[in-house]
């Protein structure tokens, strides 16, 4: 080597010490000395002198083709911005670590430089998140179909996201949703940013996806819960299996939608917690069809009376209905008592006549009770024929005085059939009092018994009615016994006048006999 060549080499050195790069590196050159490329680089980029780095690198290269120097050399061309150079460059044969050297221009935002080692190392996941960066979205989505990673889908949908590029977000996003541990983090991201519809509208269109699982059926049901609660209905309807069900049931009851928290509530089949919520709030959530379907599931009965009363302040004429359904699980004694104390006896008629046929003494009680107020002795005397248990005397007692005729003579058939021959007594004594003849003659006729009929008539001969003397031989003409009869007219002769038709008739019956 020349001297003069050997005389640069302390003057580079020296040079080099003192951060004199450009002169440093031109004494390298002029010395064509390599040898210290890895201070020369460490001090260029120090300096920031990345144009005199070049040269000296393509000098390096031609008397050393060290990877080192050749992917130093990239990143200086990058970092120059001198694109066409290192397209020829990486172009060529090589042993630059291109991967890495990409890396590095990526982490100092030198995204074209980036880009372009990407692509020539086919490393497409670096280089959809690289052209994102660079607003390129489509080529950027293009790219990630290609790496077909989790990591990419995400950083390109969130670049799109954050550009407004919602068409490709979507495309993006369809990859990502379909991995449920990436899902939280997808949903945050749009809705901290406030995109909400473009979210649902991406979730909606994964809906039918291969993929599709539980966590995407959820997040949409909870989205609709709190931006388009009139849609959550419907997704509920058709998909409510394939959510999580304690998920939505806590979105649905933030967003105060009570309609559909009753829906899951039966579908979860939590059917307390729907009639509770039901009552709660009948404006949204009360159906009466469902009501009554569920109110029958419930596990709790004292929901049972609960009901009764909610129907009573908000449906009231309704109430015979809810109460047939409930009918099969209801204590009915308690039943009664609740209505005969909030005086609505009358109000469920039609719920007691349907129930009388378990003969429960309550429900008895309370039908007569109704009866003998609306004044109905047919039904009256059809429910005691028919149903036995209830307080006879009580009831004979009670009707023994009342003002019609009919019900009087039930009192009467009520004593007849317990054998309560002194109160039935009692009875015609108050028939006598009234003036009721004929009544007292009924039941002396119902009553069957000899005795009543023969002293009924001794009295009515007594105070010389003949009419009613009369009367009773005709209506009592079985009961009465002949020799009785003889005894009370032997004395008077217009009571024997009266008595001749029923002489004439037993007389004419003992003949036939013979």
């Amino acid at each position: 080597m020349r001297k003069d060549l050997w005389a640069c080499k302390p003057v580079c050195y020296a040079q080099l010490a003192e951060n004199l790069v450009k002169g440093a590196i031109d004494s390298f050159i002029k010395a064509d000395e390599p040898g210290v490329y890895m201070d020369v680089v460490a001090t260029a980029q120090r300096t920031n002198s990345w144009e005199d780095l070049v040269r000296f690198l393509q000098m390096a290269r031609k008397k050393a083709c060290e990877p080192y120097i050749e992917s130093e050399l990239i990143y200086a061309y990058a970092k120059t911005n001198r694109l066409t150079d290192l397209e020829e460059f990486i172009s060529s044969p090589n042993h630059a670590d291109i991967s890495k050297i990409g890396d590095r221009c990526f982490e100092d935002r030198l995204y074209e430089p980036a880009r372009i080692l990407y692509d020539n190392v086919a490393n497409y996941g670096r280089l959809a998140i690289t052209l994102a960066h660079l607003e390129q979205f489509q080529r950027a989505v293009d790219s990630a179909w290609q790496a077909n990673s989790t990591r990419t889908w995400k950083e390109v949908c969130f670049a799109c996201v954050e550009h407004g590029e919602f068409r490709l977000a979507q495309m993006c996003g369809l990859n990502i949703v379909v991995h449920a541990d990436e899902l939280e983090d997808l949903t945050n991201f749009y809705q901290g940013r406030g995109y909400f519809e473009e979210l649902i509208e991406l979730l909606e269109a994964s809906l039918g996806l291969e993929g599709a699982h539980m966590g995407m059926y959820t997040e949409l049901a909870i989205l609709y819960s709190k931006y388009k609660s009139s849609k959550m209905r419907e997704h509920l309807e058709l998909n409510w299996s394939r959510v999580n069900i304690p998920k939505v049931l806590r979105a649905a009851e933030s967003a105060h939608l009570w309609a559909e928290l009753v829906f899951f509530y039966n579908k979860y089949e939590e059917f307390d917690n729907a009639i509770l919520t039901m009552m709660t709030h009948p404006t949204e959530a009360w159906r009466e069809g469902h009501f009554k379907d569920m109110i029958t599931k419930v596990a709790n009965v004292e929901l049972y009376y609960e009901a009764v009363q909610f129907y009573l302040d908000y449906k009231p004429l309704l109430l015979n209905d809810l109460l047939l359904v409930l009918a099969p699980r209801m204590d009915h004694t308690r039943a009664v008592t609740f209505f005969t104390n909030g005086n609505h006896l009358a109000f469920v008629k039609t719920y007691l006549r349907s129930v009388q046929s378990s003969n429960n003494k309550a429900i008895n009680e309370a039908l007569n009770d109704l009866f003998i107020e609306e004044e109905d002795f047919t039904a009256l005397r059809a429910s005691i024929d028919a149903f036995d248990n209830f307080d006879t005397i009580a009831l004979a007692q009670r009707l023994e005085k009342h003002e019609l005729i009919e019900f009087r003579r039930i009192a009467a058939y009520l004593y007849k059939g317990n054998n309560r021959w002194d109160e039935l007594r009692r009875l015609l004594g108050l028939c006598k009092e009234k003036g009721c003849y004929l009544e007292a003659i009924e039941i002396t006729v119902e009553s069957e018994q000899p005795e009543l009929a023969e002293d009924l008539l001794r009295w009515f001969g007594e105070k010389a009615n003949y009419v009613m003397f009369s009367t009773m031989l005709y209506k009592c003409y079985d009961i009465l016994r002949p020799d009785e009869v003889m005894k009370m007219i032997r004395n008077n002769y217009q009571l024997m006048i009266y008595t001749m038709p029923y002489m004439v008739q037993v007389v004419e019956e003992y003949t036939a006999k013979e």
